[in-house]
């Protein structure tokens, strides 16, 4: 089961975030950074293989207190799809200016 993990400290790492999930048996740890400054984004995602570990992982450190910060953990949803937006000026003033 794959679990979202939600409202970490900006100061979390790879590191820090396993051993959040100490003591569990974690396939993968996903952490989403900026891709400029590389800073953690406050969110990640923990696959699990045991969906009854994961449950129980859910229950035990949601809420759980990390620097401050109150841990908000379920499961991962699948990312919605999203209208494809268009970058491109609808009018086209960019062509039409006088320098």
């Amino acid at each position: 089961m794959k679990l979202y993990v939600g409202n970490l400290p900006w100061s979390i790492d790879e590191e820090g975030l396993k051993k959040i999930f100490k003591g569990v048996a974690v396939e993968e740890i996903t952490l989403i950074k900026d891709k400029y400054s590389g800073r953690s984004k406050g969110f990640g995602f923990v696959t699990i293989a045991d969906d009854e570990v994961a449950k129980k992982a859910i229950t035990d450190l949601n809420g759980k207190d990390i620097e401050g910060r109150e841990l908000k953990i379920s499961e991962a949803k699948p990312m919605e799809d999203r209208p494809k937006r268009d970058f491109q000026r609808r009018d086209n003033r960019r062509e039409n200016r006088r320098y």
